[in-house]
């Protein structure tokens, strides 16, 4: 199913993003953790893709499990780095003979193995350029929907860490959108006054595909540490800073204060009128299963 025919502007989306296992205990989790979510019946779910292509293979196979086993549209994550165009068109075709319908297009990082990678020698160097290959792919007409795949972007509230100047990432972000991206889905924030001020910039840039937010609870103070390292230059609220502060190292509290403010985070954002909610489940379930208790949502 194309985004263009999941997203509706009556009724924001609600999405879950995964990673694939890397092992059997890993594999156990992540599936248990579907299996929990698929009842709620989420617009569609992720599913990541790691640094230079190293989880090609596993992206894959658990795109199209999901896809098999379960009536949610799934949206695998393609990233530039470290592939040829040659590359980027047999994973296109690989997804598109499985009846994938949407990719999410990012620019991506080297492997953390190779510190010294040459990205000159890339045939894509930003994602608006991977975006601008699958709008040919779409043209080419060898996807099975007349559509060919809708295409994701990623988007910054917080400012992406690689470009400060504000006013310079904007024109990238125009640059993807203008390329044929159909949505944007953003990085993780904590203070929805960003993703606001975020979403206003883009009007003004004239950048009006829907944007939709992404949300991540902290559950832990180990957690946390892990968010810094997702998202460099993530900025943690005083607020919620000091009610795990409070919270100490009871670790079922500090949970408790992460889901409440996750929470509260959704319900504002709903009450102001965003496209949709991401959540980051770091291929959990409890987390985004108590947020949607707390949102008043039940299984379907």
């Amino acid at each position: 199913m194309h985004i263009n025919d999941i997203l509706n502007p009556e009724q924001p989306t609600l999405s879950f993003e995964f990673f694939p296992p890397r092992n059997a205990a890993g594999a156990e989790s992540l599936y248990q953790a579907i299996e929990e979510l698929i009842p709620y019946a989420p617009s569609y779910v992720s599913v990541t893709y790691g640094a230079g292509g190293t989880t090609r293979d596993l992206t894959h196979d658990l795109v199209v499990r999901i896809k098999e086993q379960s009536n949610i549209p799934p949206i695998p994550h393609l990233t530039c780095v470290g592939h040829s165009e040659e590359e980027i068109d047999t994973i296109l075709q690989r997804y598109a003979d499985a009846g994938v319908g949407n990719i999410l297009a990012l620019r991506g990082d080297p492997p953390r193995d190779q510190p010294n990678y040459d990205r000159s020698k890339d045939d894509f160097k930003y994602a608006a350029d991977l975006v601008r290959f699958i709008k040919t792919f779409n043209a080419s007409g060898r996807h099975p929907d007349p559509q060919g795949f809708g295409i994701g972007v990623a988007g910054f509230p917080e400012g992406h860490p690689l470009t400060p100047n504000r006013m310079l990432e904007m024109d990238y972000m125009k640059e993807k959108v203008d390329a044929g991206a159909d949505y944007i889905c953003t990085q993780l924030f904590f203070d929805n006054h960003d993703f606001y001020d975020y979403r206003d910039r883009c009007i003004q840039n004239g950048i009006e595909i829907p944007i939709i937010a992404g949300v991540m609870p902290v559950t832990s103070t180990q957690g946390m540490r892990r968010i810094s390292e997702l998202a460099e230059g993530s900025r943690f609220p005083a607020r919620l800073i000091s009610s795990l502060e409070r919270a100490g190292d009871d670790k079922d509290a500090v949970e408790r204060v992460g889901i409440h403010y996750a929470s509260q985070q959704c319900v504002d954002l709903l009450d102001n009128g965003v496209a949709g909610i991401h959540f980051y489940t770091l291929n959990k379930s409890q987390a985004t299963r108590e947020i949607y208790a707390n949102l008043g949502l039940v299984k379907k």
